[in-house]
């Protein structure tokens, strides 16, 4: 998408009016900015009338201003810098409406998330995961958090499942190396995309693996070399990365492989509360009284 944006608007420059130009420049230059205004606040800012930005985005091609705007942040989804989301976050974001600004953001990804949701892939996605002889989770960056939680409930229903440790980037392949087309192997990751999460999927779908990307869009890196994607909406622009879509999407899978395996995974538990039990991991009912 931010590739035929740019384009259009190389191809087209030459025959823009002066301030369709303007319009073209502020893009290009400052697309971090451009990409949450209003057709009204970006005319304003270039000196050009609201109906000038419409007709622009028509020109290239697009419906209307909002899919020019849509175009936009797709151009910036893996451009911005840790600094530019800050300076980018903490300028759309009140002091005194910190709180109900994230949650409020964190309740409208899960609903797009869940609004664009395929019942297919996620099926798919179970259906690899129950019927794998290994397990092999990656998760780079802030998402390694998301590859941990999920191993650990996976590893309560499943024998040979491996935790990718992302943090020396020269030997995640080596962890790798029994890859074959009997595994499953599980992708995450989100913008800024993490080159090692790239290239552990590059190479299990070259040992024919079953993968599976979690991930935040169709155009993610990670759906190239994936057999089916669990799209899970984040926050680009956040100061620190929104996971909340995403931990709901795995909690899911959780949820859908247990019920898969209702009668091994209770006699697992049953066994786990006898040692808990007997080592007292966990505080009993009456110590509460």
């Amino acid at each position: 998408m931010s590739n035929s944006l740019i384009n259009a608007i190389n191809s087209g420059y030459s025959g823009f009016s002066k301030g369709q130009k303007a319009i073209a420049d502020y893009i290009s230059e400052k697309y971090d900015k451009a990409a949450f205004m209003t057709a009204s606040m970006l005319g304003k800012t270039v000196g050009v009338s609201e109906s000038t930005v419409v007709r622009f985005a028509t020109e290239l091609g697009y419906d209307g201003y909002p899919g020019l705007q849509k175009a936009i942040q797709e151009m910036i989804r893996n451009r911005l810098t840790s600094v530019q989301r800050i300076n980018v976050a903490c300028s759309r974001i009140k002091d005194d409406e910190i709180l109900e600004s994230v949650l409020t953001s964190d309740v409208d990804k899960i609903r797009r998330t869940l609004s664009e949701a395929s019942d297919e892939h996620f099926d798919k996605a179970v259906e690899m995961i129950c019927s794998a002889d290994r397990i092999y989770i990656l998760g780079a960056r802030s998402a390694e958090a998301l590859a941990v939680f999920l191993g650990y409930y996976l590893k309560l229903i499943f024998k040979n499942v491996v935790v990718i440790d992302p943090s020396n980037e020269s030997d995640t392949l080596a962890q790798m190396m029994h890859v074959d087309n009997k595994a499953c192997v599980i992708g995450i990751s989100f913008p800024r995309y993490c080159n090692s999460a790239i290239a552990a999927l590059r190479f299990a779908n070259s040992k024919g693996a079953n993968i599976i990307a979690i991930t935040d869009s169709m155009s993610s890196p990670l759906v190239q070399y994936a057999e089916c994607a669990l799209i899970a909406k984040s926050d680009m622009l956040s100061i620190v990365d929104s996971l909340v879509a995403p931990m709901s999407v795995i909690n899911a899978l959780i949820v859908a492989a247990i019920k898969r395996n209702q009668d091994e995974v209770s006699d697992t538990f049953r066994r786990l509360e006898e040692i808990w039990d007997e080592y007292d991991i966990y505080q009993k009912p009456e110590e509460n009284i």
